[in-house]
């Protein structure tokens, strides 16, 4: 197995063991480590292991940070013009 799989494993863990503990902020300043710690991973898993390999990474990593995504996915399509924002009318 290559080194870089093997910190991919080693990230998926990690992100898991702390999910498990309590955070006043919801784990969003961890979140923001994360995903800064995973983008290169995930560069270097498909990099080193081909796109397939680098897929199933990156839905591993989508499946842990699944509300950063989901908040990110709205803010596109806010940006877009595809949702009209939520809130007090305007």
């Amino acid at each position: 197995m290559s080194w870089s799989l093997v910190c991919a494993f080693v990230w998926l863990i990690g992100a898991n063991v702390v999910a498990m503990f309590p955070s006043r902020d919801h784990h969003w300043r961890f979140a923001y480590g994360m995903i800064a710690l995973g983008i290169p991973l995930l560069g270097w898993v498909t990099w080193e292991n081909g796109p397939w390999i680098g897929l199933i990474a990156m839905a591993a990593g989508i499946s842990i940070l699944r509300w950063p995504v989901r908040y990110l996915g709205r803010w596109i399509r806010r940006r877009l013009g595809w949702e009209k924002p939520v809130g007090p009318a305007e």
